[in-house]
């Protein structure tokens, strides 16, 4: 069901209730709340990424609210006002919703998962896939800082760090377009087209990787083997064992980023299985 929350358009899925179980045990089902991935300035409510992710994990038992967050420029196009309908995934007549930088698509991940935490007995969970999954662990700090934390915690192939952590192995594994797309130069051009200036990729609720993460909740990190991006995603779960929280890690071997978007994969289908169950266990 699409809906506006918080003023950010959201798209629910509710959780399956097996047979014989009443309104009290959908009540008490974890909700999840779900940022697609696309690099900061593409995708939406439809891609695979976000819908065939949260319906297969509503079947499970878990429900869903994925979140359209305001998107940056396209990388190297021009300034925010030029770039505002460029684009099959332009902002075109939801009510003014054009495309931004930072903290802009933060706040719209905030402000979900602070209404629907609210709305949820026990508390919500937050999570996401590639950029979602950092626009998720930024969130988590910003609801640290404020007194609140999430439920805990869904990562999916993750960057955290402003700049990519250096990992040449890893780098080679990497195949087809995304030799470029998600080279080291790729990559801190993104982060830089979504934080906007030099000052804010240092900013604490921009990118968690690198700041103190004392009281970050229990975390499911679920990573794809031959991904330039998992070096930012081994770092920060080494910051995440530091700083003491609860982690639970997982890369899928031979798997490749973005996995979540192609449903027909047996990744896909791991993956969705692995999420699940550590939501439903908490």
């Amino acid at each position: 069901m699409d809906d506006v929350v918080a003023g950010v358009p959201v798209r629910t899925y509710a959780a399956a209730v097996p047979a014989g179980d009443g309104p009290e045990e959908a009540r008490s089902a974890p909700v999840l709340v779900w940022a697609h991935g696309g690099g900061f300035f593409r995708g939406g409510l439809d891609q695979p990424e976000a819908h065939e992710v949260a319906s297969a994990l509503a079947r499970r038992g878990v429900g869903v609210v994925t979140v359209d967050y305001r998107l940056t420029p396209w990388p190297l196009v021009g300034r925010v006002g030029r770039v505002a309908s460029v684009g099959p995934v332009a902002r075109v007549g939801r009510a003014g919703r054009g495309r931004t930088r930072f903290p802009g698509p933060v706040d719209d991940v905030s402000a979900v998962w602070r209404s629907v935490a609210e709305a949820t007995p026990g508390g919500a969970l937050i999570g996401g896939a590639s950029a979602g999954a950092c626009l998720a662990a930024a969130a988590t700090l910003r609801a640290i800082d404020e007194g609140a934390a999430p439920r805990g915690v869904v990562l999916g192939y993750g960057f955290f760090h402003p700049v990519l952590p250096v990992d040449r192995a890893l780098q080679r594994s990497v195949r087809g377009h995304r030799r470029l797309s998600h080279s080291r130069w790729g990559l801190d051009l993104m982060n830089r087209n979504y934080a906007g200036t030099a000052a804010a990729l240092a900013e604490r609720h921009a990118f968690a990787g690198g700041q103190d993460l004392a009281g970050f909740p229990r975390t499911l990190m679920v990573d794809a083997e031959a991904d330039s991006m998992r070096a930012s995603g081994d770092a920060f779960a080494r910051e995440l064992t530091a700083s003491g929280a609860d982690l639970e890690r997982h890369v899928l071997p031979g798997t490749r980023h973005a996995f979540l978007d192609r449903p027909r994969l047996a990744e896909f289908r791991a993956a969705v299985e692995l999420v699940a169950g550590w939501c439903l266990r908490g």
